[in-house]
């Protein structure tokens, strides 16, 4: 049987220290990174819900005008079937009088 001779390496406490603080910086900077892009996507949905929230109140204002405009349509509808109903009645009322007016002149 035979050995295979180790191999010993040696690093200086400052080399290694320095590697394990480019690793650390190296996964801040990762992060750091990531923490942009959040920021980033949080801003741009804030603009989003700001732009919502105005359109929301652009369209309740549109919503109470459309309301006005039903409720004075409304009225003019009961008005105008109430006129409706005073031009059927005058003129079932007129054919009356002149089938009567008819009646007394030549229905003897």
């Amino acid at each position: 049987m035979t050995t295979t001779p180790k191999t010993t390496i040696t690093y200086s406490l400052e080399d290694i220290l320095e590697r394990i603080e480019d690793k650390i910086e190296a996964r801040f900077e990762k992060m750091d990174a990531r923490f942009e892009k959040v920021d980033r996507q949080l801003t741009e949905m804030n603009q989003r819900l700001t732009k919502l929230e105005v359109g929301q109140a652009e369209l309740s204002g549109e919503i109470k005008a459309l309301e006005g405009k039903v409720d004075g349509l409304g009225k003019r509808l009961d008005n105008q079937e109430f006129l409706n109903r005073g031009v059927v009645v005058a003129g079932h009322w007129y054919r009356l009088a002149r089938s009567y007016k008819r009646c007394n002149t030549g229905c003897s």
